[in-house]
């Protein structure tokens, strides 16, 4: 016995309905149609390309042709159009059917995966089917630009173009999340987090992008992950505008406000008599950050403020009065500038303490 071709056993009735259809010459009925998208169906579910399935019918037709009238063989054509045409419209729909249900269960395992709602050991086993072994330690970089990205957007499309032309096919999730892009890699691979960042800054038109520390496990990747948003904030209190900040080089910052009210009478005792200033506080603060963040070179800040170096001194000398401590001194200069920290932390005098 001849073994069937796996397409064949969705050809099962379409020799006997071309048959029928140019015998009378009439279109494929409604049932008939409705057969053929079915079988069409699962074909796709089956994994069965389409193009090698349109060969078959046409070579099934092939075979019909012969026994066919010079008269109803006229119509042959116009029958397998009709027949492939349902055909593949069946097969299309579960194609596109099977790629939304992929779409959603693997937003649904990036949900879980960057919330650690799911059970970790389930986690780890979905995790392999999009490319990660959460047995490793993993580190998650975040990028955002003016506006909000997703699957499917153009600047997406170029920086998973990018990653996969330099890196094929390492264990690397690309996503996006609330408007960001995000990358998950391989802790040992941070060349491939420097590519991300580099793409997605060119990408998003001079965004920014944060890059969390290595953290062991699936818990390790929402770690990572609430380390890169964290410092994305941080970076939007403090007024950094560096392209790439690392969470390891700033948790400094984390420390200094954990004691929040701690940091509030800081604030409040050392620059709180700024307030007294013409123009309130804010312009001496600005004033003070420029000069720490210059490293205490006056003629630096000045021109970073579009002050001239004189207009910077009496300003200087003015905040040297009304809180009793030099920023030239260095004892004194570390209390202003972890107060000058704190009110950036506090968004003070903005918000009040």
């Amino acid at each position: 016995m001849t073994e069937r071709e796996p397409s064949e056993e969705y050809l099962d009735g379409y020799a006997a309905i071309l048959t029928d259809v140019c015998a009378t010459g009439r279109g494929l009925s409604r049932e008939e149609r409705d057969a053929l998208r079915s079988r069409g169906e699962r074909a796709a579910e089956a994994g069965l390309g389409l193009r090698a399935l349109v060969r078959a019918h046409l070579s099934a037709a092939e075979r019909v042709r012969p026994g066919l009238p010079r008269a109803a063989a006229d119509h042959l054509l116009s029958a397998v159009g009709q027949a492939v045409d349902a055909f593949a419209e069946g097969h299309e729909r579960a194609q596109r059917l099977a790629v939304r249900q992929e779409e959603a269960a693997r937003r649904e395992f990036i949900d879980d995966l960057l919330y650690g709602r799911s059970d970790l050991g389930r986690l780890a086993e979905r995790a392999e089917r999009f490319g990660l072994l959460l047995s490793h330690a993993h580190a998650v970089a975040v990028a955002q630009g003016r506006e909000p990205y997703s699957d499917g957007y153009e600047v997406t499309r170029t920086v998973e173009a990018s990653l996969a032309t330099r890196f094929g096919n390492r264990r690397i999730l690309l996503t996006t999340k609330d408007g960001r892009l995000i990358c998950v890699a391989p802790a040992d691979q941070p060349d491939v987090l420097a590519h991300f960042a580099k793409q997605a800054y060119a990408a998003t038109d001079g965004g920014q992008v944060a890059v969390g520390r290595a953290h062991p496990g699936a818990g390790g990747v929402v770690h990572s992950y609430e380390e890169a948003l964290n410092a994305l904030d941080l970076a939007d209190r403090m007024g950094l505008d560096e392209p790439v900040l690392y969470a390891a080089d700033l948790l400094v910052y984390p420390v200094l406000t954990r004691d929040r009210q701690a940091m509030a009478d800081l604030v409040s005792t050392v620059l709180g008599p700024l307030r007294e200033a013409r123009g309130g506080a804010k312009p001496l603060l600005d004033t003070l950050a420029a000069y720490f963040d210059t490293g205490c070179v006056t003629a630096q800040a000045a021109r970073r403020l579009s002050l001239s170096v004189r207009a910077m001194t009496y300003r200087l000398e003015r905040i040297h009065r009304l809180t009793g401590a030099d920023p030239g001194d260095p004892v004194q200069r570390y209390t202003l500038q972890t107060a000058v920290v704190g009110a950036r932390l506090l968004n003070w005098p903005d918000q009040p303490l």
